[in-house]
């Protein structure tokens, strides 16, 4: 069980992120905070993961940071649109 964790992982960091869904990425994050705090795993391992969870968390944070762009654009407009 523990190695097909590995290897899931470790296929993660070979892809890039930026092809992933702001859903996946949250859950893949989840997933890697799990195997880091069930202690599980090598010191390397963690290491590993950890960087993936960086990975991840950045994407993350730039799909919501788009998404609140998006959400202002058309909040902007609806107020442009009344005032008009």
């Amino acid at each position: 069980m523990k190695s097909k964790k590995i290897k899931y992982f470790m296929d993660l960091l070979n892809k890039n992120v930026t092809n992933l869904s702001f859903e996946e990425a949250f859950e893949r994050l989840n997933k890697v905070v799990e195997l880091i705090e069930g202690g599980d795993v090598s010191l390397d391992e963690s290491i590993k993961y950890y960087e993936i969870g960086i990975l991840l968390k950045n994407h993350c944070e730039e799909k919501l940071k788009n998404a609140e762009t998006k959400i202002k654009k058309v909040v902007d407009n609806k107020i442009k649109n009344i005032d008009e």
